[in-house]
């Protein structure tokens, strides 16, 4: 009943000065706000990002060659054709992991172009892809095939190409039909043998100028693609998907050790593997901690909040002086007194807490959108943010608190 009554008190206090209390509580609300605003973009980012790359295969991990000296000039791009990474080791690594591997994707780039019939045009990335190419990135094929073990063997002259592809090319009936790319002033002739389903990558940067001149990826055979660009063969790097329950950390190990008894006389580079599961728990670490970071500057407003709810605390005290001297003469004991002011002080920063979660959401929630994200509020930081702010009220109020408890009862109801 107590606290009902110091809660009711405090309520009245409010509703009887509106503006003073509304002005107390800026500070709270810009400080609640501010972080729940910022751990809401912050956690809406970490989800997109999270759910993008996860759409790129958690359980792929990427092979590759590194670099080891840090001359100018000496790196990725020098790399020899006795540094490569050839068919042969590749397929016995396949072999001796056979049971880890569901797949294997490689590429090799053979240029971009355009396909031009008339006024109609499609730009396109020409490359050159194995038969694992299309389980390991998820491809969804629309109609007719992927490439095949055939179509390499006997270096074809086919393709597989987006929607966007055949949408902009005005193709009625895509499968067969014979398509003329033209790259670096060479024409080539594909026979398109399958549609996929075009999808933005996790990190496109920038934005096509129209539909028009979006950029696809044409497939063609590995083998086709290396004839046209001239390449002997060999590769910089390549894709494994491992098999379901495999552990990434200790395959990631396995093939590491495994690649490397081939580079151990090479004193330019060796081979290295990461996961997109490791490269995911990374990049949410670190988008973690920056808007941790910002979180906790834009707290420090919380700070100016609580100064200014002991300042109006202070004031509130020395206008009920006379109140608080009656009350004590009338019997009230200095931990009575103590605590309806600290109740006072919560019960602002409570309230002010409240209308700076709201805020916060609706500004988090904004700003997700803006930048093109789904919201995620966390509602659990709402909740834990409330109480923060509750516990400010008890932090900043206890001195204007315990001033008024131990005012002389005589001074107080003599005090004009």
């Amino acid at each position: 009943m107590f606290l009902k009554e110091n809660i009711m008190l405090a309520l009245s206090g409010l509703m009887s000065n509106k503006m003073r209390a509304a002005l107390t509580m800026l500070g709270i609300i810009i400080g609640i706000g501010s972080v729940i605003a910022i751990v809401t973009v912050g956690d809406s980012l970490s989800a997109s990002v999270e759910s993008s790359m996860s759409s790129m295969g958690v359980s792929n991990i990427n092979v590759s060659l590194r670099s080891m000296t840090r001359e100018p000039g000496r790196g990725q791009g020098t790399v020899e054709q006795s540094d490569l990474m050839t068919d042969a080791m590749i397929a016995s690594f396949a072999e001796m992991y056979s049971e880890k591997i569901s797949a294997i994707a490689i590429t090799a780039s053979a240029g971009q172009g355009r396909s031009q019939n008339g006024n109609l045009y499609a730009n396109v990335t020409l490359n050159g892809v194995n038969t694992g190419h299309q389980p390991v990135n998820d491809i969804k094929i629309l109609s007719g095939r992927s490439i095949n073990d055939t179509d390499i063997g006997m270096k074809k002259n086919v393709a597989v190409v987006s929607d966007r592809f055949v949408r902009n090319m005005r193709l009625t009936d895509p499968i067969g039909h014979e398509v003329k790319i033209t790259v670096n002033n060479q024409q080539h002739k594909y026979t398109v043998v399958g549609v996929y389903e075009y999808s933005a990558g996790a990190f496109q940067m920038g934005a096509a100028a129209s539909e028009q001149d979006l950029r696809t990826d044409a497939y063609i055979p590995i083998s086709t693609a290396q004839r046209i660009s001239g390449q002997r063969g060999g590769y910089q790097s390549f894709t494994v998907m491992s098999a379901p329950g495999v552990n990434s950390n200790e395959f990631m190990s396995d093939i590491t050790a495994f690649f490397n008894r081939y580079y151990r006389n090479n004193t330019r580079y060796e081979v290295s593997a990461f996961s997109m599961e490791t490269m995911i728990e990374t990049m949410t670490s670190m988008l973690g901690t920056i808007s941790l970071a910002i979180a906790v500057i834009a707290g420090i407003s919380l700070l100016v909040g609580g100064i200014g709810v002991m300042n109006i605390m202070l004031v509130s005290v020395t206008e009920r002086t006379r109140e608080i001297g009656t009350r004590k003469a009338l019997g009230a004991r200095n931990s009575f007194i103590r605590i309806q002011f600290i109740v006072e002080a919560m019960i602002i920063c409570a309230v002010g807490g409240l209308f700076g979660v709201i805020l916060g959401i609706a500004l988090g929630s904004a700003g997700s959108v803006l930048m093109g994200y789904p919201a995620s509020p966390s509602y659990l930081v709402a909740a834990i943010a409330v109480v923060f702010s509750m516990t400010i009220g008890i932090f900043f109020g206890y001195y204007p608190a315990n001033k008024a408890a131990r005012l002389d009862p005589v001074e107080a109801l003599r005090y004009e």
